[in-house]
């Protein structure tokens, strides 16, 4: 039983709020939204409604992880409330998801560096260079070099620090500001409104991910009946407070137009206030913090894999390490490997981010469902101590409906991705059942 001062405070679950939600998307999937928006009351919604979302979402597995303090919750959730078969394949899906979502981070880096280098540089140019970053952290990994948490702060600093650069811009003189060009003024109807706002909500959804990792901390906090919701509003009032500033100046120095046509935007915002010089070593930056992410994400999930080989889930060979360097050398491969293929074969940002999304939907949807389940199973826990949302079921109705609502949107919009996502999801299960009928 630990005590309270080994406990988180709210300061603390503040803080670890916003360190799982901010990452490197807002340096990138702010012109992938303004692309999909088809006015800039789309864009702006989107990005508000993708913050409320998170706030509900974070909630919701909060309080999962209150009724069901266990170590990976998030993973184990599925287990418990549905059939295995569902677990395994859910948590398939997620090391898929993750593995794309490294690929994605890893093309926003390489698009910033290749802007240090005169050229013309393509969609394969940008997946090459993420190929090479992956397989040079890959080998770095084979020797058993370990990420520190210090590195983990400094990587954290260095974020926050370039969003409040980007945010500064606007408190620069109005000589920076970008006059929108006059363009004929289109009609849409409330329908093309709504269906702009859902395909809209995919990178705003990339971007706000994180929350879910709540789930793991429900029995780590001081008082979680009041410091959890209070850390969860701070931490997402503190993550929609930046964004929406960030989008302002994306907004106001660059313009909604050439916004849509723009990949990376920071560049062309640091370029405007300090110069090619300053914009250099803001890329510079940017890619090092792409770096640590890669390399965490390389670290993190072969662990899972090791865990899902060592409890039978996934084959033996998962949970294989070497005995010199204790690396988990088999899963680093196979979760490597799975990274390059998914750069392979989809090279550009918003395919990797449509299927990423997808995949996402499945996991969200299901995870966040299980609290009704639990809510009935652990009744005897209410009046505990343990954290108890407010506004129940309304709550996580709402995050389980936008969810619905966004891959419901992927799959109009990008047919292919969602087919794909179904496959794999069907392939798993079908795995699962094979495997465990030779067992």
């Amino acid at each position: 039983m630990k005590t309270s001062t080994n406990k988180l405070n709210l300061f603390s679950f503040t803080m670890i709020v916003v360190g799982l939600v901010i990452g490197m998307g807002i340096f990138r999937t702010a012109a992938t939204s303004a692309k999909d928006a088809i006015d800039p009351s789309v864009y702006f919604s989107a990005w508000l409604i993708g913050g409320l979302v998170a706030l509900c979402g974070a909630l919701t597995y909060a309080e999962i992880g209150s009724r069901f303090p266990v170590t990976g919750g998030y993973y184990k959730v599925f287990a418990q409330a549905y059939h295995p078969s569902i677990a395994f394949a859910i948590n398939c899906l997620i090391l898929v998801s993750n593995a794309a979502s490294l690929s994605g981070v890893a093309l926003i880096g390489s698009g910033y560096l290749l802007k240090l280098f005169p050229g013309e540089w393509t969609d394969i140019h940008k997946a090459l260079v993420s190929c090479v970053a992956i397989a040079v952290f890959y080998l770095i990994n084979l020797r058993g070099l370990k990420l520190s948490s210090m590195a983990q702060n400094i990587l954290m600093i260095i974020k926050i620090g370039m969003i409040l650069v980007l945010i500064a811009a606007l408190f620069f003189p109005d000589k920076y500001a970008v006059q929108e060009t006059t363009t004929a003024v289109t009609t849409f109807s409330n329908m093309d409104w709504i269906k702009s706002l859902g395909v809209s909500l995919i990178a705003v959804s990339f971007t706000y991910g994180g929350y879910q990792q709540t789930i793991n901390f429900g029995n780590e906090v001081q008082n979680p009946t009041k410091n959890i919701p209070r850390g969860i509003f701070m931490g997402i009032a503190i993550i929609i407070g930046l964004y929406l500033l960030v989008n302002m100046s994306y907004y106001n120095l660059v313009g909604f137009q050439q916004m849509k046509g723009e990949r990376e935007i920071a560049y062309v915002v640091i370029d405007k206030i300090f110069g090619s010089t300053g914009a250099t070593v803001f890329s510079a930056f940017l890619f090092l913090g792409v770096l640590a992410y890669v390399n965490g994400l390389l670290m993190s999930n072969p662990r899972v894999m090791y865990a899902m080989g060592d409890d039978g889930s996934l084959p033996k060979v998962f949970a294989k390490q070497n005995e010199k360097t204790n690396v988990l050398t088999f899963s680093l491969t196979v979760f490597a490997a799975i990274c390059i293929i998914i750069l392979f074969f989809a090279q550009e940002f918003e395919k990797i981010l449509a299927f990423t999304i997808f995949l996402d939907c499945f996991g969200m949807v299901l995870s966040s469902a299980t609290i009704f389940w639990f809510r009935r199973k652990t009744k005897h826990l209410d009046g505990t101590g343990i954290y108890k949302m407010k506004l129940f079921p309304l709550m996580p109705l709402i995050f389980i409906a936008a969810y619905l609502f966004v891959g419901t949107s992927i799959a109009i919009a990008d047919p292919s991705a969602a087919l794909t996502g179904l496959g794999i999801l069907a392939a798993f299960i079908v795995i699962y059942f094979i495997f465990h009928r030779k067992k």
